[in-house]
């Protein structure tokens, strides 16, 4: 039987607007497919053994969160992480933890939070928050899926050298409200601005990103067998709609 071990980084702490059903969800997917799934959470104060997992997870915060767990990432948590990611490990990090797996985060006003510096992207404040229902299309190489969710940020975030964005925005902001990118992706590291949770009613990027973790850990392997998917991609279908109007 194939297992895969999540790791929820500071669930207790990055958890907006229903982040943690990303996790139900993954589970879910897997486990109704005789795939075993074990899940724990590595918050303030615990030590993170990054060898031990195969996806990561980090769900959206507030601003003054971030700043606190700048303390605890400096205890060795950056490091793992660092190290993960360039393992290839799957890391699926949404708003506040996609900025966190940055360079830094540049308040409005000019001060500067370093972060984990595990992907080459940055974010800079800003006074104007992007906020509502959005629509982007993922690039071929992260599924190619149309993905509908949620954005709430008012930090704008820039991809460096070397980092993809995870898709091309249709309606919103996304990454800035400037450049029409929506996340990023480098090796196996999915970053969006996307609440609501993402995943419930987004299943064929859901299952991308299993499928990416199965094969980092197992080698190539079959495509995930379908599911019945009727309530997830009506979901999704009534939201394009709506969007596009």
């Amino acid at each position: 039987m194939m297992e895969l071990n999540i790791c929820h980084l500071y669930p207790d702490i990055l958890n907006l607007y229903g982040d943690r059903g990303n996790i139900i969800t993954m589970k879910r997917r897997m486990e109704d497919r005789g795939i075993k799934v074990n899940v724990e959470g590595c918050s303030i104060g615990e030590t993170l053994d990054a060898n031990r997992y195969d996806i990561f997870f980090i769900g959206g915060g507030q601003d003054f969160e971030q700043e606190v767990l700048l303390k605890d990432l400096g205890t060795g948590k950056a490091a793992e992480i660092r190290a993960a990611v360039e393992d290839e490990k799957t890391f699926l990090a949404i708003c506040g933890g996609y900025q966190m797996l940055g360079q830094y985060y540049k308040t409005w006003d000019g001060v500067q939070l370093d972060f984990t510096g595990a992907i080459n992207i940055h974010t800079v404040g800003s006074k104007e928050r992007m906020i509502g229902n959005y629509m982007f299309e993922t690039l071929p190489e992260s599924s190619g899926a149309v993905v509908v969710g949620f954005e709430n940020h008012s930090g704008k975030t820039y991809l460096g050298e070397g980092v993809s964005p995870l898709g091309k925005m249709l309606k919103g902001y996304g990454n800035n409200g400037e450049d029409q990118t929506e996340g990023a992706r480098y090796k196996n590291v999915f970053g969006t601005y996307s609440h609501g949770s993402l995943l419930p009613k987004n299943p064929v990027l859901c299952d991308f990103i299993l499928q990416t973790a199965l094969e980092r850990k197992y080698g190539q392997i079959e495509p995930l067998a379908p599911l019945e998917d009727t309530l997830e991609l009506n979901a999704n279908e009534y939201m394009k709609q709506r969007l596009s109007k």
